[in-house]
């Protein structure tokens, strides 16, 4: 029993996000034998004979996930929807149903809630994706989005955080870095804006990140890449949190250590000259930014000539026996990686 008074309290930001989450369902017991995999990966997985269902859900909360003074509504219904998807999509399967659940206060109009809803509808169509059903409700504390995805994985194509092997290789698809940037963008032209309201914001040039932070696309494509190039992940996991706290949920789910090389991570060019002007490491955006929406999986070394000619894919490491994770630098310096992604419940 929770008791107010109790001064040994343990902060939730002690935790982080993933701790919690391993903390409240440390007791779970699974009853059925038709669920094959439980809380601890992008998506839970339910046998249901031919193939498994895939089940994943996600809560976007205002003041946390986006901010309504530069995030367009439609935008944000749209990468509701994204960011659900890519789960499955880590899962090496694909996305079929969502439920969609609301909270929204009285300050929000009938036709606000139609903006939000051509966004999801937007990505359902783009991703052949149906909306089945949902909830609705009134909010005290602002807007809150949750989307419960269901899709289909083939059993033999199925690809989960653990199964990297000694010698397999690490891939990421796409570039790291631009959804941090974008941000970083957005935020200083707010800031602009609070001091002086008669001034326009400067985002002529930023396209490319102003989209990979405002309307992000799930990796459908790389799934599919990989079947037609028939490579098998041995491990995946989507890039929500950074690089850094990704590549670490597949060590530790895995138990193998992962090393990465700071010269390979793919870094899209408008990036630099940004790092530069906000006087940021480069590097440190790519491991720590999140909201990429990429996909980091292994191979099998096997595979190094099948993936080294797409130009969608990146080798960035390889994986041997061990634990934890390292950063090999520029000039062959071994760093231990700290997930320092992107931590919902940090303390304020």
């Amino acid at each position: 029993m929770f008791d107010a008074k109790n001064p040994q309290r343990t902060p939730i930001s002690d935790l982080g996000e993933f701790g919690l989450i391993g903390h409240l369902t440390q007791a779970t017991k699974l009853k059925h034998a038709h669920t094959a995999l439980g809380v601890g990966d992008d998506a839970a997985l339910i046998d249901v004979g031919t193939h498994y269902q895939a089940v994943s859900t996600d809560l976007l909360v205002e003041g946390v996930h986006f901010d309504l003074s530069y995030m367009p509504l439609k935008h944000l219904g749209y990468k509701s929807v994204i960011v659900n998807l890519s789960d499955i999509y880590a899962m090496n399967g694909t996305p079929e149903h969502i439920t969609v659940g609301l909270a929204v206060s009285n300050r929000f109009p009938v036709e606000a809630l139609e903006e939000i809803y051509e966004g999801i509808h937007l990505a359902c169509e783009r991703y052949n994706v149906d909306l089945v059903g949902g909830d609705t409700t009134a909010s005290k504390s602002g807007l809150m989005i949750s989307v419960t995805v269901v899709g289909r994985v083939e059993k033999e194509r199925v690809a989960k955080r653990s199964g990297a092997k000694d010698n397999d290789l690490i891939v990421v698809s796409g570039d790291l870095g631009g959804a941090y940037m974008g941000l970083q963008i957005l935020e200083r032209e707010k800031q602009v804006y609070l001091e002086n309201p008669d001034m326009q914001p400067e985002l002529g040039g930023h396209e490319y990140i102003l989209e990979r932070q405002l309307k992000p696309e799930a990796r459908k494509d790389v799934v599919e890449i990989l079947k037609a190039l028939d490579i098998q992940p041995t491990s995946m996991i989507d890039i929500s949190d950074g690089l850094s706290s990704e590549t670490l949920h597949l060590s530790n789910t895995g138990q193998m250590q992962y090393n990465l090389y700071e010269s390979k991570i793919p870094i899209d060019p408008s990036i630099y000259a940004l790092c530069e002007e906000f006087n940021l490491n480069t590097t440190t955006v790519a491991l720590n930014g999140g909201e990429d929406y990429e996909l980091l999986f292994t191979v099998p070394i096997e595979d190094h000539d099948k993936v080294k000619t797409n130009p969608n894919l990146t080798v960035i490491g390889y994986v041997k026996e061990g634990s934890g994770a390292n950063l090999i630098t520029r000039d062959d310096k071994v760093i231990g990686l700290k997930a320092q992604g992107f931590n919902h419940h940090e303390a304020e």
